[in-house]
């Protein structure tokens, strides 16, 4: 009946409708508008009715739907009607929830045929029904999503006077909708409603921190239901903006609760606008509805983690972890009286082991906590963006043994876990493409170790490498050499990796950029290093061979030997064109050749031929003519610059070590094979072309003097001018050429005493072009550089070594004697050798042929310590009269020069053979096979003991015999060997009792050497026990030395240690002595802040009556012994200047760290009252009444001091005025920081004084007012008595006797 009669008054309207829209009267017009009004409320009436009674109210708006075309204009009309009449009618409350949710929901399905003005009318509604506050049920706004996705799809939407499309209509109405105010019941409905709108991100954040903004101006109660909305609507995006709002709203509330209550305890009123019982129960529920979204929506989960920051926590804990373990370990008096470090390293890696068991949601943090520490504790770039490449070496201090575990956690992970493999190994490749300007090493060598534990794994992936061979031309070299050095494994069973470097490296070659050049150079020689051709060496000696069960390469037959020799004389054709390039290009490859050549022996002759005709360019073959190489050809000249063109000394050397290496090979093989004659004949006619060369070379550069080469000392070596640049590059080439030809003709020369008179003729003259380029740049002011480095290799500077100081034989002593004769030459080769291990200390290789061999270093770095040792033990530096006539350093102190490096090398490159090392060493031939059985400490100790003598005897002689630098450098290396000692050895305490005779028996006035042995001394007795002890005896022999600060009071003489004297106490004895002030300092923070844990707390309250914890009893102890030993030196009149400052700031430290005590001791008397020890107040009554009145009287010695100082020194006024300023602002630091230390000390003091109920404050004395300004009238006082005093006539007082307080 109700549809029938709904029917019947549409189609009354329809027909007011068309008669007056057909007539021109407007009486009629608006007598119809208003009857076809009427029946519009008639029909509204309808519906609302319906609805009140609950009948079917959606069949009924379905029948008006039906009789309502949107075709036509009143149809779309009585639609919109509809629309606006039922909005508000289901907002109001006043119908069944079913009734009105099947109005909406028929509403929702008609809403997408609506036209766009239609639309944008109904949007209109609900933003300002909102704006209102008229949405408080919010039942009809599950219609405005509906409403807003219709209007975005529309075209065009009239906008004002011009048109805006759908989409953009949309972001009006929400920027409006958002950017006014809401009313705080509706704020729930709304954020409920605008999950279902399709919002961009930039809609997405306006609307969160609208939400976020609201929270203040909602009731408690209703946060938590908010929360919960506010979460799914995270859904969408912006999770980090809405977990940190929620979390900021609570830390606000938070604060807010406290301050109410801080101010009601003031105002004894109870102030609470949120009870706090009410607060945690909302927190409670909002942590509820937290963790639920999280378990539904991980990545809710990982923004709520970065969040608090959980990485940043893990790494600090992770860092702090490996320096507390370094601590204890550097330390007897804390191994003893604290727990060993839980190794937090153990148990992450312990971690990414289980994570196999099912662990998936672990494994994608695990990678990130890997990345982060490799990022964060990575190596770093050094000054002006130049990149430190450190050398591969055991991680030593903390930050690089967190990044070594990053790089752990990374190479497990991707062992275990296959589906993040491809995550880990693109992360990785990334950083070494977008890492340009810092260091790589780390992300290589975990590559390397990717590479090898799964290269058949790693195929699968082999886009990505391909991907990024792309960005080798733009790469540093030393990336690159790394990069290709991983994946060379992967070269040899893939077949598209190799062909795609090999385009890669084809395209480099001609690359604009020079690096791009020395790339392609790098990767072509390590493909020919290790594809090997047949009848090449065995593989054993490739660097990175694959075992048969990683892969089977060989199988494969496009990569067997003998398929790889038309493959390597390609690459060997590519690499001749670099010969016509910049000397760098051709540098990198002379360098390379003879690592080839090793490793694939097929490719001899090509290489040689290769070097010869290169070599033929620069040689002259006159026999006649002087001097043999035409040294013009090696430099270019643009402009008014010169360059070097050609590196010949680099060709030489590389010519020679080949032609040396094959001709042994050679011999080796002609012992057992005499096949392939021909073969060897065109071999051996390269070989004798070069041996001509050479010999001819030789003998023309002994002949030939420097004029000949333009070289005499009028030249002009200045770095200034064209002239000067080019001498300089003839230069450094000619003395190359000549530590070449001597190499040379020692190897081949079979101990000819004519070979070595010719040797030792290239030796002169190439000393004689070291002199002249000494002396031009020893008058130049500018900065000049650093001599070329020698071209000698590291195995033959082993070799002439040996033969110079050890080999006895009678056949070679004629001949070595011409050698010998020279010490210039002996020097030389000792300070090569210097230079060599040098090197080896800085950069982890030499120059030179086997020099990238760690293997071969080590095997030369032991022949040449072997020497030196016994050249030293045996031959003393005293005996040698050559260090005393001359300027230059004797053998013997070179040699100890070496040793000091080379330990230091060793210890540093290969910690882990430092055993076998110290075994090879061979100074007697019987010590060698006993000493393999001996411990390390055994081994380390019996060298030890051969440089205790040789220091005891330096210490034996008179002063005047005395050989500081020798000293020094024996010092230094007794303090390298002794941490190879172990600390709970015998051998360890018999060397620190040695240790503490020679300072108690030693009074030379040298301060290198008291520095060393001092430094010595303390860096034994922390790891024995702790040295405040010594600290304190030795403060008070400085206080003896120097006197004290008042002058009329005379010291006590007392010497315990007689290193300290008056020229050593005032620098070097108080300098090493605060040096091991602020060690102890430290010591006694790290055990003070063990202290401050809450379970040691709680175990410390839980000790018998009158027994002290032995850590507070171990704490109380040092502190009162270093505080005697202060004492000792505020009264000691030190010099102004650099150790004034430090004592003034180890002072400040001391009452630092004296405060973090008293602020345990007050936690403690707060829990456990009555808990305060009898060494404690002891330790009150040291300081108060002893430190403290002379810290303050410090200070006044010092400001006066300095004071003096600056008034008796006018006639210097720059200086003046830089020591004026320099103690300005030493004062504006020290002084000040160590009296606010002070007044906190006194202050927690006092606050300890109320908790315990023990009057703490007896001990303490006044303090001086420290407030910094001019009295007037004591300034006056001291100026009337400086004038009687100026006219009276001196008294001599006897000065007073000054007794140590005990």
């Amino acid at each position: 009946m109700l549809c029938f009669y709904a029917q019947f008054i549409i189609i009354i309207i329809i027909i007011f409708f068309f008669f007056f829209m057909f007539k021109k009267n407007n009486k009629i017009i608006n007598e119809g508008y208003l009857i076809y009004k009427s029946l519009l409320l008639q029909l509204t009436a309808l519906i609302t009715n319906a609805a009140l009674k609950g009948k079917d109210s959606a069949a009924l708006m379905k029948a008006i739907f039906r009789g309502s075309p949107i075709s036509s204009t009143d149809g779309a009309s009585r639609r919109l009607c509809v629309y606006k009449h039922c909005i508000p009618l289901c907002e109001s409350g006043d119908l069944q929830t079913e009734v009105a949710s099947d109005i909406i929901g028929l509403l929702m399905l008609e809403t997408h045929v609506l036209p766009g003005p239609a639309l944008a009318a109904l949007a209109s509604l609900f933003v300002d029904a909102i704006k209102v506050g008229e949405m408080g049920n919010g039942k009809s706004l599950e219609l405005f999503p509906t409403i807003l996705t219709a209007l975005a799809a529309k075209e065009a939407i009239a906008y004002g006077k011009g048109e805006l499309s759908g989409d953009e209509y949309k972001k009006q109405l929400i920027n409006s909708l958002c950017a006014s105010r809401w009313d705080p019941q509706c704020v729930i409905h709304l954020t409920t409603m605008f999950r279902d709108v399709p919002l961009s991100p930039e809609e997405l954040q306006f609307l969160i921190e609208k939400v976020l903004r609201m929270f203040l101006k909602l009731d408690l109660q209703e946060i938590p239901p908010l929360i919960y909305q506010l979460l799914l609507l995270a859904a969408k995006g912006c999770k980090k903006l809405v977990l940190e709002g929620i979390i900021a709203y609570f830390r606000e509330q938070d604060l807010h609760q406290k301050k109410e209550q801080r101010e009601g305890e003031s105002m004894d009123v109870e102030v609470q606008t949120i009870p706090q019982d009410q607060l945690r129960h909302v927190e409670g529920t909002a942590i509820l509805h937290v963790v639920f979204a999280i378990r539904l929506d991980h990545e809710l989960g990982k923004e709520f983690l970065k969040s608090l920051k959980v990485f940043e926590f893990l790494k600090g804990a992770i860092i702090k972890n490996f320096k507390d373990e370094q601590f204890l370990h550097g330390s007897k008096l804390l191994q003893d009286l604290l727990p060993p470090c839980h190794s937090i390293s153990q148990m992450i890696l312990d971690t990414v082991k289980n994570s196999v068991f099912g662990w998936d949601h672990v494994t994608q943090s695990l990678v990130q906590l890997g990345f982060i520490l490799m990022d964060s504790f990575g190596p770093k770039a050094g000054p002006f963006g130049k990149t430190i490449e450190a050398p591969t070496t055991a991680a030593k201090t903390p930050s690089q043994l967190a990044c070594q575990l990053g790089g752990q956690v990374l190479l497990e992970s991707f062992k275990m876990h296959e589906p993040i493999r491809g995550e880990i190994l693109e992360q990785v490749l990334n950083r070494l493409v977008t890492k340009t300007a810092s260091p790589v090493t780390h992300f290589i060598e975990l590559l390397s170790n990717i590479v090898m534990s799964a290269p058949m794994i790693l195929l699968e992936s082999s886009s990505k490498v391909t991907e990024t061979f792309d960005q080798l031309s733009f790469l540093p070299l030393s990336t690159v050499q790394g990069l290709l050095k991983a994946v060379q494994p992967l070269l040899k069973v893939s077949m598209s990796l190799k062909d795609a470097l090999i385009l890669v490296l084809r395209k480099a070659m001609f690359s604009s950029q020079l690096d791009g050049r020395k790339s392609a150079v790098s990767g072509f020689l390590l493909l020919l290093k290790n594809f090997r051709v047949l009848g090449s060496l065995a593989p054993s000696q490739c660097s990175q061979a694959l075992t048969s069960s990683q892969v089977q390469a060989d199988v494969h037959s496009r990569y067997n030997s003998a398929a790889n020799e038309s493959f390597c004389l390609e690459i060997l054709s590519s690499l001749r064109r670099c010969l016509g390039q910049q000397a760098d290009v051709r540098l990198m490859l002379y360098e390379g050749f003879h690592d080839v050549l090793r490793r694939n022996s097929q490719l001899a002759s090509s290489i040689m031929h290769t070097l010869l005709s290169q070599l033929k360019r620069y040689y002259e073959p006159e026999q006649d003519l002087l001097p043999p190489m035409k040294l013009e050809s090696c430099i270019s000249a643009q402009g008014d610059q010169v360059f070097l063109q050609e590196p010949l000394a680099h060709l030489f050397s590389c010519t020679v070590h080949c032609l040396l290496w094959h001709q042994s090979l050679g011999e080796n093989a002609r012992g057992g094979m005499d096949d392939e004659d021909d073969e060897e004949e065109d071999e051996g006619g390269f070989q004798d072309e070069l041996h001509a060369i050479l010999e001819s070379v030789t003998r023309r550069m002994i002949k030939s003097e420097l004029e000949d080469f333009e070289l005499d000392k009028s030249a002009d070596f200045s770095m200034t001018t064209s002239v000067g640049v080019k001498n300089s590059i003839y230069a450094v080439l000619v003395m190359g050429v000549y530590e070449v030809l001597m190499e040379y003709n020692f190897t081949i020369g079979n101990y000819s005493k004519n070979r070595f008179e010719e040797i030792l003729e290239l030796f002169k003259r190439y000393q004689k072009l070291t002199e002249i380029l000494r002396e031009k740049s020893g008058k130049g002011r500018t900065p000049h550089s650093k001599p070329p480095r020698s071209l000698l290799s590291m195995g033959f500077v082993s070799t002439l070594l040996t033969a110079l100081f050890r080999d006895s034989a009678q056949s070679h002593e004629e001949s070595l004697s011409v050698l010998r004769s020279s010490g210039e030459f002996m020097r030389y080769s000792v300070n090569v050798a210097l230079q060599k291990v040098q090197q080896l200390e800085e950069t982890g290789h030499t120059d030179g042929p086997e020099g990238q061999s760690p293997d071969k270093a080590f095997r030369y770095l032991c022949d040449i310590t072997s020497v030196l040792m016994w050249r030293y033990t045996n031959i003393p530096s005293a005996v040698e009269d050559t260090g005393k006539k001359e300027k230059t350093q004797s053998i013997s102190l070179l040699c100890l020069e070496v040793l000091l490096r080379v330990f230091s090398t060793v210890l540093q490159q290969y910690p882990s053979k430092v055993s076998n090392f110290l075994c090879s060493l061979d100074l007697s031939g019987e010590v060698e096979e006993e000493a393999e059985k001996d411990s390390l400490t055994e081994k380390t100790a019996f060298y030890i003991r051969q440089f205790q003598r040789s220091l005891f005897s330096q210490l034996s002689g008179s002063e005047e015999d005395f050989n500081s630098k020798e000293a020094q450098l024996l010092v230094s290396i007794l303090s390298l060997l002794a941490g190879l000692l172990e600390p709970s050895s015998q051998q360890f305490v018999q060397f620190i009792t040695w240790t503490v005779k020679i300072c108690k028996e030693t009074s030379f006035e040298d301060i290198p050497f008291s520095r060393g042995l001092l430094s010595l001394l303390f860096s034994l007795h922390v790891l024995y026990k702790s040295p405040v002890s010594v600290l304190w005896e030795m403060c008070q022999d400085i206080h003896s030395a120097l006197g004290d600060i008042d002058e009329d009071v005379e010291v006590e003489k007392q010497s315990h240690f007689a290193v300290v004297n008056t020229k050593t106490a005032a620098s070097t004895t108080v300098s090493c002595l605060l040096f091991q002030c602020n060690h102890n300092v430290l010591l006694i923070k790290f055990k003070c802040l063990h202290l401050f844990m809450p379970v040691h707390v709680s175990e410390g309250a839980t000790q018998p009556a009158g027994q002290q914890d032995p850590v507070e009893k171990a704490v109380t102890l040092q502190l009162g012994t270093l505080l005697t030993a202060l004492n000792e030196l505020v009264q000691t009149a030190l010099p102004t200047g650099a150790c004034t400052d430090t004592l003034l700031r180890e002072l400040g430290r001391t009452y630092s760290i004296l405060t973090t005590l008293l602020k345990y001791y007050i936690q403690v008397c707060a829990t456990h009252p009555g808990h305060l020890p009898a060494r404690l107040e002891k330790l009150v009554k040291l300081s108060g009444s002893h430190l403290t009145p002379q810290c303050y009287c410090f200070i006044t010695y010092v400001q006066s001091e300095e004071g003096n100082g600056g008034a008796n020194d006018k006639k210097k006024k720059k200086k003046e005025e830089e020591a004026v300023m320099a103690k300005i602002i030493r004062q504006t630091k020290a002084i000040p920081s160590l009296i606010y230390n002070i007044e906190q000390y006194e202050k927690f003091l006092i606050l300890l004084s109320k908790k315990s109920k023990v009057n703490l404050m007896q001990y303490m004395k006044l303090s001086t007012s420290r407030d910094f300004r001019i009295n007037a009238a004591t300034l006056q006082t001291a100026m009337q008595e400086q004038q009687e005093t100026s006219q009276e006539p001196e008294e001599s007082q006897a000065p007073k006797k000054k007794r140590r307080k005990q």
